[in-house]
């Protein structure tokens, strides 16, 4: 990699995703991920072939990220979770047009308005409400910049390989603070898209690129080949770090920048005697279940799972224990930042068997 320089998150995804090969951004400002835009508004023009465009609206932003994607060109777009929420049916467009671009949501907490602090109530809407017609994407939750920037990287390449959006779930902390980070040094290749709508030359048929299937049968078969395509990603694309797992007793799960503050108070714990580790999915969709089931069944006792919200990820985490141990969970909400010692003292109690 090359030499470390200090930025922040928000620039430096920005960064990465024009050194993995974009060249397209189109999107509309909200905070906390305006310094994306901003970022791009300023390199993309100095690009051969980049093209920045602020849309007048999230919902035109992301129909231009499609229109884009469909010629073959690397795009992306970033937003906040309301402005997410104003694209989903786009992205559901996209799904269903199989075609591959990079979102990054910069949380900030909800419902509505909601205020411009970190949180992870979109947990739901990365990973199940996404658009409408049971499409998937792909989600990646990195815990710190240097990880975002490599995350980058392989969201294109996989949403390229799959042919499927892929987000970056990041986050008003993420997004805002700042860390030394270096961008990697990777060869960039961006495969030939014999399916793309850029001209033909009359060297081949022309392509379609279209979501709309009148027939009931076609649309089956087409969804039954795409429901194949997520079942081989949840099955070799799913990832896990863990931390102090080896003779953990009790485990947190933990993802994002919420895992950041969960390895201080394991720890903390630790420290008073618990034997905790941590568990922290990088994908958030697919889900690491395996990976959980198999902790699980090494011998522990008992899983947290901590989060950003109200608790949203509880959910996938006890489907993955499958009713072995007990799940607890722990969660601040409205943009408050959980500490380390809260949660080791929550840690410390439901090691405890007091909840």
């Amino acid at each position: 990699m090359a030499e470390k320089m200090l930025m922040k998150g928000n620039e430096a995804v920005a960064e990465a995703a024009i050194k993995a090969g974009c060249i397209h951004f189109f999107g509309y400002p909200i905070t906390p991920q305006t310094e994306i835009a901003a970022y791009m508004s300023k390199r993309l023009p100095k690009i051969e072939n980049g093209v920045y465009v602020q849309a007048e609206s999230e919902i035109a932003s992301i129909n231009m990220v499609l229109g884009a994607a469909a010629s073959g060109v690397r795009a992306m777009t970033s937003s906040s979770s309301p402005g997410i929420s104003l694209k989903t049916e786009g992205l559901s467009y996209m799904a269903g047009c199989d075609l591959p671009c990079l979102i990054v949501n910069v949380q900030r907490a909800g419902p509505g308005l909601g205020g411009i602090q970190p949180s992870q109530a979109d947990y739901w809407q990365a990973t199940k409400g996404v658009g409408h017609g049971g499409a998937h994407i792909l989600v990646f939750a990195p815990s710190s910049i240097q990880e975002m920037t490599e995350l980058v990287f392989d969201a294109f390449e996989l949403a390229e390989k799959y042919r499927m959006p892929a987000m970056i779930l990041s986050d008003g902390l993420l997004g805002q603070m700042m860390e030394p980070v270096s961008f990697p040094e990777r060869e960039i290749i961006i495969a030939e898209k014999p399916w793309a709508t850029n001209g033909h030359n009359h060297k081949r048929e022309r392509n379609i690129i279209n979501s709309l299937y009148l027939e009931a049968s076609d649309l089956e078969e087409k969804n039954l080949e795409r429901q194949k395509r997520y079942e081989e990603i949840e099955r070799v694309e799913a990832r896990m770090e863990s931390y102090l797992m080896e003779d953990a007793e009790i485990a947190v799960v933990a993802y994002g920048a919420a895992a950041r503050v969960v390895g201080t108070a394991v720890d903390m714990a630790r420290d008073e005697g618990v034997k905790a580790g941590l568990m922290r999915p990088v994908t958030l969709w697919p889900f690491p279940s395996a990976y959980v089931a198999e902790c699980v069944a090494s011998g522990l006792k008992k899983v947290m799972v901590v989060e950003m919200s109200s608790g949203q990820m509880v959910d996938d985490v006890r489907l993955a224990v499958n009713g072995s141990v007990p799940v607890g969970f722990y969660g601040r909400t409205g943009g408050v930042i959980p500490t380390p010692p809260e949660i080791a003292g929550e840690l410390k109690r439901f090691a405890g068997g007091v909840r």
